[in-house]
């Protein structure tokens, strides 16, 4: 007997940011594993059942959700913002790459959601407008040298770049360090935008150039933008600047 597994994104935070197919998803599953913070989003009926677990426990949660799966429940994994981008979709991927033949024969969907670099350009303006890409700072899965060859190239190549896990606890050095190898690189003036919470009530956006972007601005929650030579500020009276990418580059650049 072989049940179903989706797998999940609830956005950034702000419920109206959850898409109507995540929303179907989530009605239609009975059981749902996922990270606490997330798994506590959601208003669950009596007969859903809620199986959360800790940060930096993706395999395991995957691993789990498959298992009962596979004796037929109809299973749901939650993410926040986006489940394939730095998220729980690809943990299942993998589980299933690795796990026993009758894994592959579950049922899996993925539902995508709005992932925090959309909010935060959003917020911001439209950042993103041209070409980017999206690291995260987090060394847990991959060593600090590979994140500073990726700075380095998306820098020098003129990628608009979106960082994700900017800091922890265990981490508050590395966006410094970012931030000092992008400065040899990039021009002082490029906007760095700091989006905290973007679409919750504790929302706080912060826009400042590279020459006085300092890690301590940032937390877990925040996802930072870091623009390019041809990204542009807006300014406006008594409002935040908007920030964007244009869609062409200057012959200068090419």
């Amino acid at each position: 007997m072989t049940g179903s597994l989706t797998v999940v994104g609830l956005g950034p935070g702000n419920p109206d940011q959850m898409t109507p197919e995540a929303l179907a998803a989530v009605t239609a599953s009975t059981d749902f594993f996922g990270y606490f913070p997330y798994i506590d989003r959601l208003n669950l009926r009596a007969d859903q059942h809620r199986h959360a677990s800790d940060n930096r426990e993706e395999l395991v949660r995957a691993k789990a959700a498959l298992e009962m799966a596979a004796k037929g429940g109809k299973v749901c994994v939650v993410s926040g913002g986006d489940p394939g981008v730095f998220a729980m979709a690809a943990a299942v991927c993998e589980a299933i790459d690795d796990g026993p033949a009758e894994w592959r024969d579950i049922e899996l969907s993925v539902v995508p959601g709005v992932t925090a670099m959309l909010a935060v350009a959003a917020k911001a303006g439209a950042p993103l407008g041209h070409d980017f890409c999206a690291i995260s700072l987090s060394n847990n899965l991959k060593p600090w040298a590979i994140i500073e060859k990726r700075l380095v190239a998306a820098a020098t190549a003129g990628f608009v770049m979106a960082f994700y896990n900017p800091i922890s606890k265990a981490r508050p050095h590395q966006l410094d360090e970012a931030f000092d190898i992008l400065s040899a690189h990039l021009p002082g003036s490029v906007p760095v935008i700091f989006g905290r919470a973007a679409g919750r009530p504790d929302e706080a956006i912060r826009i400042v150039p590279l020459a006085e972007a300092e890690g301590e601005m940032a937390d877990m929650a925040t996802c930072v933008i870091v623009g390019t030579a041809e990204t542009r500020l807006i300014e406006r009276t008594g409002q935040r600047p908007i920030v964007y990418s244009p869609r062409f580059l200057r012959e200068s650049f090419q």
